[in-house]
């Protein structure tokens, strides 16, 4: 069987995320509470994957992974910010009626990850307090952390299936200089407070060509994890800006990348995870519903957070049907033209095409 044909690729992304959580409930043993929400959440997870393959069946492709970023609205103005730079704030954000509809939808369909992005989501409050009633459904909450006060604190230890990501740079002259004065040091101090709770709690770290030896180093990993620190994101760099090209990695520096992740599963009690990885072991790029699809902030349904070009809106269709719409079919079945390329993403790379799909001018960034 090639690599690129679906039930292949499809298994071996299902078999990657349910070792993630293993891997996750292993390391959670001494933890009673900790262990016996990721034995559930790995249980969740394999159900989920047959009920994609019921629906494959059917010939409806199922994600395992959303993407919804739930405002466009941010307290900070950080340097190179994609989400700023593509889109703008919108009053027309999607209703939570709306987003608990979805969530019934998606967790019917077989998506058993929906990752809340923004802009900032603690500015939906609204929105993370319905995910309490999908418990089967693990949702990170990328965030940057400067919101997150003690109430918050408690929200993420009552309930194991919602998250924390702080979003950091590196070193406190990194992060400031990217998200601004001071914000490293309210990072800091956000650590000790979740750490002293005991909750569950992830990293995101924007990996550059300049950061890239500091953010793999093993000594600020070994203090992030003593901070509590289980899960670290590393997300490939995007040049929306084109004044930031010089900031991508390049083709060694991601091989370098993957490397330095392999070594640091086996000397750190975490998990490690790469955006968007090496995904030429599942046959190219995974966007457009072949690993995960995008919702925008008003409903949209786009392949990507890097692709804003949709043709269907949740706001007048199923999660079904949108899965199934004729710009996600296109790109999922021309897959092969979407190869690793500069800048982590290859449909930014072809964002010209894929805008022509959807019938779009091209937006900015090039």
């Amino acid at each position: 069987m090639l690599l690129n044909q679906p039930q292949n690729y499809r298994e071996r992304f299902d078999a990657q995320i349910a070792e993630l959580f293993r891997t996750a409930w292993l390391q959670a043993l001494m933890s009673p509470g900790r262990a016996w929400f990721f034995l559930s959440t790995l249980r969740h997870q394999r159900r989920a994957a047959r009920l994609r393959r019921d629906q494959e069946a059917n010939g409806i492709h199922v994600p395992p992974l959303m993407i919804v970023s739930v405002t466009d609205r941010c307290n900070l103005n950080c340097r190179g910010c994609y989400a700023r730079a593509l889109r703008h704030a919108s009053a027309d954000e999607l209703p939570v009626e709306r987003f608990r509809g979805l969530l019934t939808e998606a967790r019917e369909l077989g998506v058993s990850i929906v990752m809340l992005a923004g802009g900032e989501p603690l500015l939906r409050p609204d929105i993370l307090a319905a995910t309490r009633d999908y418990p089967e459904v693990v949702f990170p909450v990328f965030t940057n952390g400067t919101l997150v006060d003690d109430h918050w604190v408690e929200r993420f230890r009552c309930q194991r299936n919602l998250i924390a990501v702080a979003s950091i740079e590196g070193a406190e002259s990194e992060t400031d200089a990217r998200r601004g004065d001071g914000v490293y040091s309210r990072l800091k101090g956000l650590a000790e407070r979740v750490r002293r709770s005991g909750i569950f709690w992830g990293c995101s770290l924007t990996v550059t060509g300049s950061n890239l030896a500091a953010l793999t180093e093993s000594e600020f990993v070994r203090r992030l994890v003593q901070a509590g620190c289980g899960a670290f994101f590393f997300v490939e760099y995007v040049p929306v800006q084109p004044e930031t090209k010089g900031l991508v990695l390049s083709a060694s520096q991601k091989q370098v990348l993957m490397t330095r992740l392999e070594e640091l599963r086996t000397g750190h009690q975490a998990l490690f995870i790469a955006f968007p990885g090496d995904e030429s072991q599942f046959g190219g790029c995974l966007a457009a519903g072949r690993g995960f699809v995008h919702i925008s902030a008003t409903g949209s349904v786009e392949a990507c957070p890097f692709a804003p070009f949709p043709d269907t809106s949740l706001r007048d269709a199923t999660l079904r049907d949108a899965l199934q719409s004729p710009l996600l079919a296109l790109i999922r079945n021309n897959h092969d033209r979407l190869k690793e390329t500069g800048g982590g993403c290859a449909l930014w790379a072809e964002r010209e095409w894929v805008a022509s799909l959807a019938g779009h001018p091209k937006r900015p960034g090039g």
